[in-house]
């Protein structure tokens, strides 16, 4: 692999993103991490922001009192702090409302249409104003929107611009079926063959509001929030501003998003690129959906929990850690603060921070000096991390740290009295360790740096990596 795009879903600006949206942004991080380490910073490229138009937007502004433009910014600033706290390393923190967006979006209506892929029509139909999207009677479930059952559906009928998806119905399907690494997990493509072979072609623009980006030509209307949204994609490489940086890293390598998104990502984006004679993105990734305490994160249930709540009372990499390891990635999953506090306490407190308490004390009593040089990733670890199987990843890491400390009980070198094998014996622990964090660079940032720094040159010790919560 010569490069390496990833990007995240970009986060509507309804409100400041919640632990849930975090798993996503630090799964993707620790996939951006580990490839930099593979084939160098400069060859990979990690996109991550927030989607700032459409109708929601413009009525909760207007319900505040403020404009929609003050909004979007205080709700994306504050989506970007919190992302900053999580240590994420994007390259672009990209807004639909960037200058540089809108000039792509609109060349890309352009481009659909030259296609003959654009007709004015009249639409009439069921409308959820959370998802900003229409629905059939069959997608409903008693008669509510599934991924938002409190908000009513709304009949809709209004002329638009559409969007000839239908045309595109034979292609796709063929696509999904021919690369069967589109779409991950398997099970998530056959939901879209599914749903791939009732495609009927989709208004593409709205002209009951007008926060959103004019159509070309019609500035009366706006284009649909996804049709926009979705080419942030490109627009955040470069496209049409940027050549050398679009060419050298479009097609994404991954798109990691939730199953809410992915018809709009698989089916409806393919089929935009296609239409615009752009290539298409290799893996999609569907991350599962986290509940706490076995309940929907949900603002009526008040278990919202934003991720600067667990990482200022235990650190930003307890809490990565946490996600990462007691999760699979491309399945739901249940959280708490409890837990957290459990595996903080096991793992980095009594586990890996204990141990390098213990070695570094000993080997600071006999002036030990060691030099780390380069120490590759271990090629278990690298499998499990790119079948994005990275609670896998972990595991194989501790199960190191683990032997280690066993040994070390085993062996109680804090009893030996010849220095010469007292040192043997540390240089041994020393190395394992530092073999072990090398693997933990792309999930626990920081802490991998610390123990890497303290385990090279002269070791010292140093305040604990995770002081125990009682």
């Amino acid at each position: 692999m010569k490069k390496f795009y990833i990007t995240t879903a970009i986060d509507y600006v309804n409100d400041t993103i919640h632990i849930g949206h975090a798993f996503q942004k630090i799964a993707a991080d620790s996939l951006a991490r580990y490839y930099r380490l593979k084939i160098g910073d400069e060859n990979v490229f990690f996109l991550t922001g927030t989607d700032e138009y459409g109708q929601k937007t413009e009525k909760a502004a207007k319900s505040a009192g403020i404009t929609p433009t003050e909004l979007v910014k205080k709700i994306s600033d504050s989506d970007q702090r919190q992302q900053d706290s999580l240590n994420i390393s994007y390259n672009r923190f990209i807004r639909t409302t960037d200058p540089d967006h809108m000039k792509v979006a609109q060349k890309i209506w352009k481009k659909v249409d030259t296609s003959g892929d654009i007709y004015l029509g009249e639409y009439s139909g069921l409308y959820c104003g959370g998802c900003e999207a229409y629905y059939t009677e069959d997608d409903l479930i008693n008669g509510q929107c599934p991924f938002h059952p409190n908000l009513k559906i709304q009949k809709v009928t209004e002329e638009n611009y559409f969007f000839r998806w239908s045309k595109y119905k034979d292609f796709l399907i063929n696509y999904i079926k021919d690369n069967p690494n589109f779409i991950f997990p398997k099970h998530r493509a056959n939901e879209m063959l599914e749903f791939a072979k009732n495609i009927k072609d989709i208004p593409i623009s709205r002209k009951h509001f007008k926060w959103g980006i004019p159509v070309p030509e019609h500035p009366e209307q706006v284009i649909y929030v996804w049709f926009d949204a979705l080419i942030n994609y490109i627009s955040g490489i470069g496209y049409l501003e940027n050549k050398k940086l679009f060419e050298k890293f479009w097609p994404a390598d991954i798109h990691i998003l939730g199953k809410d998104n992915l018809r709009w990502h698989s089916l409806l984006w393919t089929a935009m690129l296609k239409s615009s004679g752009i290539d298409l993105p290799k893996t999609i990734i569907i991350n599962g959906f986290l509940n706490i305490n076995g309940q929907k994160i949900s603002k009526s249930l008040g278990n919202v929990i934003k991720p600067t709540d667990w990482i200022e009372k235990y650190g930003a990499d307890a809490v990565r850690y946490y996600l990462l390891r007691y999760t699979v990635l491309t399945e739901d999953g249940d959280i708490s603060e409890k837990k957290l506090i459990q595996a903080y306490n096991s793992d980095l407190a009594n586990g890996l921070g204990n141990l390098c308490s213990r070695v570094a004390k000993l080997a600071e009593k006999v002036g030990l000096e060691m030099e780390n040089g380069e120490k590759k990733l271990d090629p278990k670890v690298e499998k499990a991390i790119e079948d994005f199987q990275l609670h896998e990843a972990l595991k194989i890491i501790w199960r190191k740290i683990s032997e280690i400390d066993k040994k070390l009980n085993q062996e109680e070198p804090w009893k030996i009295l010849d220095e010469k094998i007292l040192k043997e014996k540390l240089i041994n622990y020393s190395k394992g360790i530092v073999e072990a964090v090398v693997n933990l660079k792309p999930f626990l940032p920081e802490t991998a740096k610390k123990i890497l720094n303290q385990y090279d040159g002269k070791i010292t010790s140093q305040p604990p990596l995770f002081p125990r919560i009682k």
